[in-house]
């Protein structure tokens, strides 16, 4: 399936899904960084996903209820030769119509007056309301509008929902292409986490590791990094959302790097890895780093069909555990130690999460009590980890740390792929073995 081939199957399943609802969906706008200067444009992914149109300011009307030629309706920045000059091509309506296969393309400032006339005959509109403040007044003043009319026997869309009820489980669910994109992203990924490692060395700074990662997701085609890149050195790999990156690296600490790329469609990896700074770990490092990797391994092995989320985070949970106990830094039986959550001062997230066009992607874990079963094209984290330090209080009747342990952070995380055989870890090329992270 080729890249238009893609797009036109998603926009056809959505409309299927969408039944007799109109759903408008718009591109993100720029985002003011100070001044007149403007963020890095980063397209709305949901739009993306239905459009592969890469310009802001754009707004996508997907229409079931419409004849054939009128179901897919963009409306987009015109071209204009002055504007394009200080701020890069546009490809204006024909080029909607043309490169993206609109139906119907006009320009955006259309979009008020034209509205009304393609929401007329649905039962209900699909908008996500507090997320578009510039599309959204538009949006309610012609609902209201419409509304008016239907005391008049007029056929008029009655309610608005989210898109998420709709589109997101599609997007749960990954085809052939976007496994591809992934995968991608993964090896560049993978690959930038093992030049960093190689670079290390003690009384670097934090933010000089972050340096070597970025220009490697640049240097092998990525858009850069899909998140602030964490590199966190002792005990600032403590802090889960460590980001200033700006600390030096000392010969017997442990470094944490939680750093992804993102391509140029999007797609994210997502890995961490720990290893020590000076080359070899002490031994309550190796101690704690044989624990995290043995939970994360037996998570992995849980990435199948059927399983769940939950699953998988309660399997690595009960071999942090054990492991934790057998080290004298837990104390109790395990399954009473789980139940009452007496771990979480060591061991305070979950295992991990979708991972897709947004780094946390989108789509349920539960409907209602029970958790959504693994399926084959599923992608996710597993990335469980012990953080050693004074930042939580010890529960009561749990054991004092010793200085010896504290300020040992320690996280491993993979990027996974459901199959309908073993799990298929996308982020393999990234080593982790006790004996390859030293030197």
């Amino acid at each position: 399936m080729n890249n238009y081939q893609t797009y036109q199957h998603r926009r056809e399943r959505f409309l299927k899904e969408l039944g007799s609802s109109a759903a408008i969906i718009p591109a993100a706008e720029l985002v003011t960084h100070h001044a007149d200067c403007e963020y890095p444009f980063r397209q709305d992914s949901d739009f993306w996903y239905l459009t592969g149109f890469d310009e802001p300011e754009a707004i996508a009307l997907f229409l079931p209820h419409r004849p054939e030629g009128e179901k897919y309706i963009l409306f987009v920045l015109q071209k204009d030769t002055a504007t394009e000059i200080w701020s890069g091509f546009r490809w204006g309506v024909q080029g909607a119509i043309d490169h993206f296969h609109a139906d119907i393309a006009y320009p955006v400032c259309d979009f008020p007056k034209k509205l009304g006339e393609y929401l007329h005959g649905a039962e209900n509109i699909v908008f996500r309301i507090g997320k578009h403040p510039k599309v959204e007044p538009f949006v309610l003043k012609t609902w209201s509008e419409l509304l008016e009319r239907s005391s008049r026997g007029d056929f008029v869309p009655l309610a608005l929902t989210a898109p998420s009820a709709f589109l997101h489980k599609l997007r749960l669910k990954k085809d052939s292409w976007e496994i591809e994109r992934l995968r991608e992203a993964a090896l560049i990924s993978s690959n930038a986490h093992e030049k960093a490692r190689h670079s290390t060395l003690p009384g670097m700074n934090e933010r000089q590791i972050q340096a070597v990662l970025e220009k490697s997701f640049l240097d092998q085609g990525g858009r850069g990094p899909a998140y602030g890149s964490i590199v966190a050195g002792g005990k600032n790999a403590c802090i889960l959302h460590y980001t200033a990156n700006n600390a030096l690296l000392k010969d017997r600490e442990l470094v944490l790097i939680d750093a992804g790329c993102s391509t140029n469609d999007y797609y994210n990896g997502d890995i961490t890895r720990t290893f020590p700074i000076g080359g070899k770990f002490t031994s309550e490092q190796r101690a704690i780093y044989e624990v995290v990797l043995a939970a994360q391994n037996a998570a992995i092995e849980y990435v199948l069909p059927g399983k769940n989320a939950e699953e998988i985070h309660l399997q690595a949970v009960r071999i942090l555990v054990e492991g934790l106990i057998d080290l004298g830094l837990l104390k109790g039986s395990l399954d009473s130690l789980i139940e009452q959550g007496l771990y979480r001062h060591l061991y305070m997230h979950r295992t991990g999460h979708w991972l897709g066009l947004d780094v946390h992607d989108v789509g349920a874990y539960r409907l209602g009590e029970s958790p959504i079963p693994l399926e084959q094209g599923m992608v996710l984290t597993v990335e469980p980890g012990i953080y050693i330090s004074d930042l939580i209080p010890v529960p009561e009747g749990q054991p004092s740390i010793h200085e010896r342990w504290k300020n040992i952070g320690i996280r491993i995380e993979d990027d996974v792929l459901v199959t309908a055989a073993e799990p298929d870890v996308l982020s393999s090329n990234a080593l982790k073995s006790l004996d390859e992270m030293e030197r």
